[in-house]
């Protein structure tokens, strides 16, 4: 289990800096004072406020669905080290909140740092690209993407060929072997420009000897399979669904208590005890829809407020007061049936 980590804004993911810094990124959490009550006013706000801000970070569980997304692109990039064109890819797609994006650069991450420990070298290298397909995206759009990406300066009279041009150039001297591409159902190939963006991204595979992840909600619906162009795609990319955690069998039910619990290990609290959330553990299933995403936003804005008025437990109480995202708080999740105990549950 990780903490995530939010760069600055003006270096996002979406820039290599932003990327680099949260992927070295120390997860650690804080250590618990068990004098704590003793501390001084300057050094208890200093305690609280290290708490705080490790609470405010999104909690990442090793879910089935990361788990299956890293050992389907690492036998991908494998597969795909001699081919010289039509390299295999992977869709990762899934509704609103089920944790596709989480999946995605969980994937990069690791990726990143493996390719670190195996491979130490002194020079430039950038083994991952991540990079989002803006609304209504048009081919140099997306080039210009890629190469904000990179940091690469841009003269406003740069035509797409050129901008192409140097961003395969560079992403082919700092060794880059996976590309990352979220929000991928802001293409649309029902549309002109959505095809020719859709174009746009196999010109880059053709020319990047690298693997190809996207990632969107619910792909199949944004036309990205039909058409000529969508054929392609099918016959190159393989899909992993994202689903939030099912609730309906035995073994959902313990599957979501072991998520609760691994989140609840998470907390740094005083007089928090252990299980106590587990007890909850259908309460929290209603509340979030299953979405972990939601229930970790349920969790930590609890354990948030449990710091700010000194009880430092999380009760029922706590958990009442948290408002959750317009879905959540509307929407009451059916519980599956046996027959869906296979489905992945979602990412965070």
């Amino acid at each position: 289990m990780t903490a995530a980590f939010t760069p600055p804004a003006d270096e996002p993911l979406t820039s290599k800096e932003g990327w680099s810094r949260w992927v070295q990124h120390d997860p650690r959490p804080p250590e618990l004072h068990l004098d704590w009550p003793h501390l001084s006013p300057v050094e208890q706000a200093a305690y609280d406020d290290a708490r705080l801000d490790y609470h405010s970070d999104l909690i990442v569980v090793n879910t089935p669905t990361i788990q299956e997304v890293v050992k389907t692109v690492r036998r991908l990039l494998i597969l795909n080290r001699r081919q010289i064109s039509a390299r295999r890819g992977l869709i990762i797609t899934g509704g609103a909140g089920t944790g596709k994006t989480t999946a995605i650069t969980q994937l990069g991450r690791a990726h990143e740092l493996s390719v670190a420990l195996r491979n130490p070298v002194t020079g430039p290298r950038i083994p991952v690209v991540y990079v989002t397909v803006p609304p209504a995206a048009t081919p140099r759009m997306l080039a210009v993407e890629f190469a904000r990406f990179l940091g690469m300066p841009l003269a406003s009279r740069s035509n797409i060929t050129d901008v192409t041009n140097a961003v395969c150039a560079v992403l082919c001297d700092v060794g880059c072997d996976l590309v990352l591409v979220d929000e991928i159902h802001n293409l649309n190939l029902a549309t002109r420009a959505g095809a020719e963006a859709s174009d746009q991204l196999k010109y880059f595979s053709e020319r990047i000897p690298a693997t190809f992840v996207y990632s969107g909600i619910n792909v199949e619906r944004a036309n990205l399979f039909t058409g000529t162009r969508g054929e392609q795609i099918a016959s190159r990319f393989a899909t992993i669904a994202t689903r939030p955690f099912a609730y309906g069998t035995t073994v959902q039910r313990e599957n979501w208590r072991a998520l609760v619990a691994t989140l609840e290990q998470a907390l740094r609290l005083h007089r928090h005890k252990a299980g106590t959330l587990a007890r909850h553990g259908e309460y929290l299933y209603q509340r979030s829809r299953g979405m972990i995403g939601s229930l970790s936003h349920l969790i930590r804005g609890a354990a948030i407020d449990a710091i700010l008025d000194g009880t430092e437990k999380i009760t029922k109480a706590h958990l009442d007061a948290i408002r959750l995202d317009h879905a959540a708080e509307t929407v009451t999740p059916t519980p599956s049936p046996a027959r869906h105990r296979r489905q992945r549950p979602g990412a965070a």
